[in-house]
């Protein structure tokens, strides 16, 4: 794998192929809609928490984060959960301007159907910070939105995977590359972009964009992303479907049931 940065490719939203800069906020002042102050240590996209045995004990169903003031998050721990049985998990990223409570819109029908832990986090501000202002507050709000699911729950390490619609996706692959000796699998639904800095391992990638999509058009962005991986060694699986920009129940549960396959 090259490790120098590179970018795959961009939206015409966005309208120009954006770097992944490996910088993050330099002062301590939160970000808009946050309520804590950014160390400024993770700007360069690494995430350090880890699964380990749980210390507290967590019941089936929605738990707040509770750890990012007026923008937060949810714990999402299905019905099929059993505390003696390790599970996989997955970081499920919202689009631009969105929230958790969007996500868990698309999400979560497919992860009590197929098993999935879910982190939910929300962005610190109106989207993911590398299209702001470069990696850090978000990398590190994931980081210790991780850590609180990792001490509550069972989780398979093998089985470790992060997933996102649109911008979400978009940060997903961004994220799900550089931290890949961390994440085995990366889903993207409908994402504009992708760019690293330092990628890290060989994760497994499944991709899925609408053929009608309006916001992100899919000869800009998925038909562009996926080839560009696959040159680069990454193993694709790719799905494309008739409709806009959006996450079709049959298409949620076919990228989670992936995600617990572990295969």
């Amino acid at each position: 794998m090259n490790r120098r940065g590179f970018i795959l490719a961009a939206s015409a939203t966005v309208g120009a192929s954006i770097p992944l800069l490996a910088r993050g906020r330099s002062g301590g002042d939160p970000a808009e809609g946050d309520e804590y102050a950014y160390s400024g240590q993770y700007g360069d996209g690494r995430l350090k928490a880890r699964p380990g045995a749980p210390r507290l004990r967590v019941e089936p169903g929605l738990t707040p984060l509770g750890i990012g003031g007026s923008r937060d998050g949810q714990l999402l721990v299905p019905a099929k959960y059993r505390a003696d049985t390790p599970a996989p998990l997955a970081v499920v990223l919202h689009g631009a301007g969105g929230s958790s409570r969007g996500a868990l819109r698309w999400s979560t029908a497919a992860a009590e159907e197929s098993g999935v832990v879910c982190v939910v986090p929300e962005s610190r501000s109106s989207t993911w910070d590398v299209l702001i202002q470069g990696l850090g507050p978000d990398v590190e709000f994931i980081d210790r939105a991780l850590a609180f699911a990792f001490a509550r729950c069972n989780v398979d390490p093998k089985r470790v995977a992060i997933c996102g619609f649109s911008d979400g996706a978009s940060y997903a692959l961004t994220l799900g590359l550089i931290n890949g000796d961390f994440f085995s699998k990366i889903v993207a639904f409908s994402p504009g972009f992708i760019g690293s800095n330092e990628p890290y391992g060989n994760p497994k990638v499944w991709i899925s964009h609408g053929t009608n999509d309006e916001i992100l058009p899919i000869e800009q962005t998925s038909r562009r992303i996926v080839p560009a991986l696959q040159r680069r060694g990454y193993p694709v699986t790719y799905r494309e479907f008739a409709g806009p920009h959006q996450v079709p129940a049959e298409v949620a549960s076919e990228g989670f049931g992936w995600v617990a396959a572990g295969k």
